[in-house]
């Protein structure tokens, strides 16, 4: 604390120069965004002179960095880990010790000011990029639920600001493809259309060794065409069209239980992936943002009109064994609308304010059938009924079929204010948001079973148990939202900040544990016809949080080095958890731990010793425990929560060489190392994954009408997991990806 506060002060007292700020944009670090193209809703263009730990990286960094979906982001900014595991459905965020891996996230996300209110579209193509903010703590005031953790906004480039056409085509590991296309067009002054498209394309990296293909391969396509309209009145008009089509392999998750042997033959060792039923993912989705803005005299009206379609389904060899336990299909089909209104006013006096109101609909359906095979039947039905001496159960089916039916529509709606007094100094920023939401799930489920009854030696007698439950849930969820800052400028970019926010995520129901449901409901009713199944696992609470923040950007040395830092200390209740319940269970569930706390510190630093040269660092800690949590078998106070790293790390260094030729302006060498863990995989903090590095390089040749790259990642192949999980008891990990090596070629036709 001493050091930070040592360093402000030298920082503060040595204001940059002009020549500074110009090597700053020339870095691409972004402080300033062209306001032609941005349509700055709630956050104005200069993120540095607010009192919020922001990261902005610009369409420079993210093309020389290789940013080709969110999860790339992951380390690159304090305490955000996003783990690449799975499928792209996964899609988990972790951030200052906040995150789960399923159901409701906890960072938000936007695209052109457009929400993506489905975590699991968040994995998508990051194509011709403009720019990511991301923004660490609480943001439920202005952005609602969800976003306890922060909020991601992306913007694509304008068609205002550039013209041209751009190409690009990379290949890399895996025999992996990556083209792209796109092309700017802009008519008179206010006018301009774009339309992007891109297709990749990969074989993938573990290899399945019950087919002898690998599992992880995808094939991924979509496109975009935006609009942007200046009127001379005031009036903007922005539109984006998007699609995606998408077709993937995944779930490479190697066993790492103790040696399988079945009738002498050894079924699967530890740490292989060897499961013999299909997995994959596939998924298309449709999304249309319509943002109208219009400036009037001392205040601008916003409307964000958004609609999204989402069409996926999940298929899961869910035993992960080469055996025939059972495999689910998960289906569903999800229509959001929403509206949002802001009303923001644009005198630059000593007070500014803004309100708006939001809402939304959504509609989902789902089918999620489980099927058990003969291996599934013997050990986790009749096993378990045939575990008394009297009763004797055995059946000569083959399969048994448990289906699930989910009809879930949702309405929501928010009412919120912020208002911001500059008094010299000292700015005073103070808000709340009023949000209300409404859910129902309503579901079916089937299954019958055909069994035969002997007791006690006796004769056997044929047996039916048949349950068909269908039913209605309702939750509605009311939260209000308030935030507190308190900003000290010592100029534009320099500054220190405190800040309170409460934060909020949203209730909803465990429809991945009901075929654990709808196998107790079995037993029960061959045992005793009796169901005592728990109603109170069917859903889980709201979870929420209170953040303190004590922040800052400084700037010192005539700009030569740069930075901000935060300190924070959350208080949770009813943290939402993915657990998996204990003994042969399929399924998994999310609960609520009683209280935790977390706390800890952020620090970005960018220095230019030379024009030519940038160095670049971002550190995150965090210690994030549980303060009570006890589910009835253990207590866990005290322990680290599972999932979130302790400590996140990116270094970086570029260094470019003016070659003075025609045909190559200059060379970039780029070298970085990012850094992640410990990660505790349980509650228990018995299984952890420790601190890892891995390296990263490139070299490109550049020229303003084309570029090649050639780039690794991973360099040293370190071996690492970025996911634990347990299914009928068994467990299992998912490796990192290995070394990737790549080239691309970009073309710009202007």
């Amino acid at each position: 604390m001493r050091l930070l506060s040592t360093m402000l002060l030298l920082c503060t007292a040595l204001p940059p120069t002009a020549s500074a700020a110009a090597r700053h944009t020339d870095a691409d670090t972004t402080i300033l965004v062209d306001r032609v193209q941005v349509t700055a809703i709630k956050q104005g263009t200069v993120l540095r002179s607010q009192p919020v730990a922001a990261t902005i990286l610009g369409s420079r960094v993210l093309e020389g960095s290789h940013v080709g979906a969110v999860k790339h982001l992951s380390q690159r900014v304090p305490n955000l880990h996003i783990p690449d595991y799975g499928s792209r459905m996964t899609s988990s965020v972790y951030v200052r010790g906040l995150g789960a891996r399923i159901d409701q996230p906890v960072m938000g996300m936007n695209v052109d000011n457009v929400p993506v209110m489905n975590k699991d579209c968040y994995d998508t193509e990051l194509s011709d990029v403009e720019r990511i903010e991301i923004l660490r703590g609480p943001q439920s005031t202005l952005y609602g639920r969800n976003t306890m953790g922060g909020v991601i906004n992306i913007y694509t480039r304008s068609p205002l600001a550039y013209q041209g056409t751009r190409l690009s085509a990379e290949y890399g590991s895996g025999n992996t493809w990556r083209l792209r296309a796109s092309t700017y067009h802009k008519f008179g002054d206010s006018f301009g259309i774009a339309l992007a498209g891109f297709y990749t394309r990969s074989d993938g990296f573990f290899p399945n060794l019950a087919t002898g293909r690998n599992c992880d391969g995808e094939q991924m396509g979509g496109g975009r065409f935006k609009l942007q309209w200046r009127g001379k009145n005031g009036l903007r008009i922005d539109n984006t069209l998007a699609f995606s089509l998408l077709d993937q392999g995944g779930y490479p998750y190697a066993y790492i239980g103790p040696e399988i042997v079945r009738d002498g033959q050894t079924v699967i060792r530890p740490g292989e992936i060897r499961y013999n039923d299909p997995a994959g993912y596939r998924r298309t989705t449709l999304s249309d943002g319509l943002t109208l803005r219009f400036d009037a005299g001392r205040c601008s009206l916003s409307s964000i009109t958004a609609y999204h379609y989402s069409d996926d389904a999940m298929t899961l060899d869910q035993d992960f064994l080469p055996l025939s336990y059972f495999t689910l299909r998960q289906a569903r089909t999800e229509h959001t609308f929403s509206q949002e209104l802001v009303v923001r006013s644009r005198d630059e006096g000593r007070y500014r304010w803004l309100a708006g109101l939001f809402g939304f609909y959504r509609r989902s359906a789902m089918d999620a059938p489980v099927l058990f095979k003969r291996d599934g039947i013997e050990e986790l039905i009749l096993r378990n009924a045939n575990s008394g001496p009297v009763f004797r159960y055995d059946t000569d089916a083959e399969e048994l079929l448990l289906s699930s039916d989910f009809r879930n529509p949702a309405f929501g709606a928010a009412l919120y204010h912020e208002s911001s007094f500059r008094l010299g100094r000292w700015t005073l920023t103070a808000g709340i948001r009023a949000d209300f939401e409404h859910t129902r799930l309503h579901y079916r489920s089937r299954a019958k079973f055909d069994y035969s009854l002997s007791i006690s030696g006796g004769p056997a007698g044929q047996h039916t148990a048949a349950i068909d439950d269908r039913s209605t849930l309702k939750r509605s969820y009311l939260q209000l939202l308030p935030k507190a800052t308190v900003l000290y400028s010592f100029d534009e970019v320099r500054n220190l900040y405190f800040s309170i926010a409460k934060g909020y995520k949203a209730g909803g129901f465990n429809t991945q544990l009901f075929s654990d449901i709808l196998q107790e409901k079995l037993k029960a009713q061959m045992a005793s016809g009796v169901d005592d199944t728990d109603p109170g696992l069917m859903s889980y609470r709201p979870e929420k949080s209170w953040n303190f923040e004590l922040g800052g950007h400084f700037s010192c040395a005539q700009g030569i080095l740069r930075g901000d830092f935060s300190l924070f200390w959350i208080l949770c209740r009813d943290q939402q958890l993915t657990v998996f319940p204990a003994g042969s269970s399929t399924g998994r569930m999310m609960t609520n731990a009683g209280r935790s706390r977390s706390l800890g510190g952020e620090l970005s630093l960018q220095i230019l010793p030379h024009r030519n040269v940038v160095l670049d660092a971002a550190y995150g800690y965090t210690d994030a425990r549980f303060v009570r949590y006890d589910n009835g078998h253990s207590d866990f106070s005290g322990n680290r929560i599972p999932y979130a790293p302790g400590h996140t790390l990116s270094l970086g260094a570029e260094w470019s060489i003016p070659t003075g030729a025609g045909w190559l302006h200059e060379v970039v060498l780029h070298a970085g190392v990012r850094g992640t863990g410990p990660i505790c995989w349980d509650e228990a903090n018995t299984l952890r994954q420790d601190f890892y590095l891995l390296p990263d390089a490139s070299v490109s040749l550049r020229h303003s009408r084309y570029a090649l790259d050639f780039w690794g990642r991973n360099l040293t192949d370190t071996r690492h997991d970025v996911f634990w999980f347990k299914s009928m008891g068994n467990e299992f990990v998912q490796r990192g990806r290995p070394r990737t090596l790549g080239v691309t070629l970009s073309i710009r036709i202007n």
